[in-house]
């Protein structure tokens, strides 16, 4: 009976170190498995809005005045969500990508703030991106130039007109040639970024 007894204990201890041993082995990621996360733009929120004001050059007491005159801020929010398919948690590095209003390019947004997503787990990311009416208005004069005459658009009521759309996302937003980089155990792999919201 007592040798029954001390078989059964040494198989249930047997038993339960090798049950223990397949929870904690994690599946090791390499090139062949790592799945691409998901990333999905789910919205485009204004955090921050005064409509659209501006004015020109003014002599300042202290300091320099903007070049090109003060004018209306905008912060808009990106807000992705990432899915993590993987049975392995996934490092988002870095996240790249240009921003368009309407076709004309605006801006590159960047972001290094790296975070870690579960396995089978989703996140949330948001990139928060800030302009002004008259810095777009003259990236919009450098970059924008000849698609603006081929459309026959004023370049300063084009930016009006975003300004005053933007509580309604009235107008094509689009974010081109990007990237979101990914790493897992030294394993790297990139999600291409081309989006047109809504």
């Amino acid at each position: 009976m007592k040798k029954r007894l001390a078989l059964m204990t040494v198989l249930i201890f047997g038993l339960s170190v090798a049950m223990m041993s397949c929870v904690t082995t994690q599946v090791k990621p390499t090139e062949a498995n790592f799945v691409s996360p998901k990333v999905e733009l789910k919205s485009i929120q204004l955090e921050c809005y005064e409509g659209f004001w501006y004015y020109g050059k003014a002599a300042v007491e202290k300091g320099t005045a903007p070049q090109f005159g003060g004018s209306s801020p905008v912060t808009l929010d990106f807000v992705f969500e990432i899915t993590n398919s993987n049975p392995f948690p996934v490092n988002l590095e870095s996240a790249q990508f240009f921003l368009f209003f309407d076709d004309y390019d605006l801006r590159v947004v960047n972001d290094n703030n790296s975070q870690w997503i579960p396995e089978g787990k989703t996140n949330t990311k948001v990139l928060h991106v800030t302009l002004t009416a008259s810095t777009t208005w003259a990236k919009f004069l450098l970059a924008g130039k000849e698609l603006a005459a081929k459309r026959g658009d004023d370049p300063w009521k084009k930016v009006e007109g975003w300004w005053l759309s933007l509580p309604d996302m009235k107008f094509p937003i689009d974010l081109k040639d990007g990237a979101f980089v990914f790493k897992a155990d030294g394993v790297t792999k990139a999600v291409p970024i081309n989006i047109r919201y809504p």
